[in-house]
């Protein structure tokens, strides 16, 4: 008889289990919708809906941040009832609608209200789905398993880019063209969930109670890393703002603007895997900053006077870099810090610090932007997150050791 995945025998000897691999082609199939979206959104909010960017950045903010609503939420949801898959599938459903809600959205409300509801589902999806792939997984491998879950991940990341590309190649400015295909691919994600993915249970066989979630989210072994994860989220720039400033600086077209984030998304591709296996040997958390070292670095090469194709190329690697060491490699990390029980709210509680924080940035970096221009911002930026690292990594190392 076949084993199930995510039973014992899927994870044998420390294979990827096929749950996660399944698990991969949904995050593919739906980062080829949100991508797409996400690569002409700044252009298109900047250009089209013709916002500044203070509000920009309040716009980019919510992108990052308001999905801290829901995660603790989506993650305690799925640990409660032991079954994160239909979680999951709710928040993936909420995120394919969104896509085609932006065609008749053309003021600043309805835009954001739409934003908003994608950002809504990535929150209710996110903590479930790592949730499973901790569960399928070998504890000794776990940082691979999400790295070859972040590079499926990040093949579509790849892919939705090119795609919008070539659609604003075809037809200048159809943007109503980018959002139906990115529906399209949303909406074919969502069916491979439901359909192909294993219904697994996680957690224990009593159901987690509300009081004890919140005592295991509490305990001290976490509270260092969500610190560490507070301070380097807040100096975390949004990726549009960057995207933003090496156009303007280059003189970028609009309609290549989108190969932008294929650049970040190569890297990423290529890299996750390779760091997820150095985090399981060399630790979590040296990968974690390492991951930071390199955002110092795109900042300043964005910030400085060096352009052309050049400093864009650099600027995108360090990018790309910066998430393969740090998306899998954080959810890793937490994960191994919480009972079985709980993991699912442990992961969310760092991906809610990981939000909330960002969409301070955001905020503050399109003030920044306003008040002493694109160039000195970043460098600020990049010399404040410089001296947060030792802070960070002080903080990280006794959960290094628990790992």
């Amino acid at each position: 008889m076949r084993d199930r995945p995510g039973s014992p025998a899927d994870r044998h000897a420390g294979r990827v289990a096929t749950t996660v691999l399944l698990l991969g082609v949904v995050s593919m199939l739906t980062d080829v919708s949100s991508e797409m979206v996400a690569a002409v959104l700044p252009l298109y909010l900047t250009t089209q809906v013709g916002l500044g960017y203070v509000a920009y950045g309040f716009v980019d903010g919510l992108y990052q941040g308001v999905s801290a609503v829901v995660r603790i939420a989506g993650g305690y949801a799925g640990d409660r009832g032991g079954r994160p898959k239909w979680i999951a599938a709710a928040g993936y459903g909420v995120s394919a609608l969104s896509r085609i809600a932006l065609l008749p959205a053309h003021g600043f409300a309805a835009v954001t209200a739409v934003i908003t509801a994608d950002r809504l589902g990535k929150g209710l999806r996110t903590a479930p789905r790592d949730a499973l792939i901790a569960r399928a997984s070998d504890p000794a491998v776990l940082g691979r398993a999400f790295g070859v879950h972040r590079t499926l991940d990040t093949v579509g990341a790849v892919l939705g880019p090119l795609a919008a590309f070539a659609l604003l190649m075809v037809v200048p400015g159809s943007y109503g063209s980018v959002f139906v295909t990115s529906f399209a691919f949303g909406a074919v994600g969502f069916v491979v969930l439901v359909l192909f993915v294993p219904d697994l249970r996680t957690g224990a066989a009593v159901r987690l109670r509300l009081r004890a979630m919140v005592r295991e989210v509490g305990r001290a072994r976490l509270r260092r890393p969500l610190a560490a994860t507070a301070l380097l989220g807040v100096l975390t720039v949004g990726d549009g703002f960057l995207y933003l400033a090496v156009q303007q600086r280059d003189d970028l077209a609009a309609r290549f603007f989108p190969l932008l984030y294929v650049g970040t998304n190569v890297a990423y591709l290529a890299l996750a895997l390779p760091l997820g296996r150095l985090a399981d040997r060399i630790g979590r958390a040296r990968v974690l900053v390492g991951g930071h070292v390199a955002l110092v670095a795109a900042y300043v090469a964005a910030g400085g006077p060096f352009g052309g194709a050049a400093g864009t190329v650099v600027v995108l690697l360090l990018l790309g870099t910066f998430y393969a060491a740090t998306d899998g490699v954080l959810a890793a990390l937490v994960s191994r810090l919480v009972s079985a029980e709980a993991r699912g709210s442990g992961i969310a509680a760092a991906q809610t610090v990981v939000a909330l924080t960002r969409f301070v940035a955001a905020l503050g970096f399109g003030g920044l932007w306003v008040l002493i221009g694109r160039g000195h911002a970043l460098l600020l930026v990049a010399a404040l997150l410089a001296a947060a690292l030792p802070v960070a990594w002080w903080l990280l190392r006794p959960a290094e050791v628990r790992g």
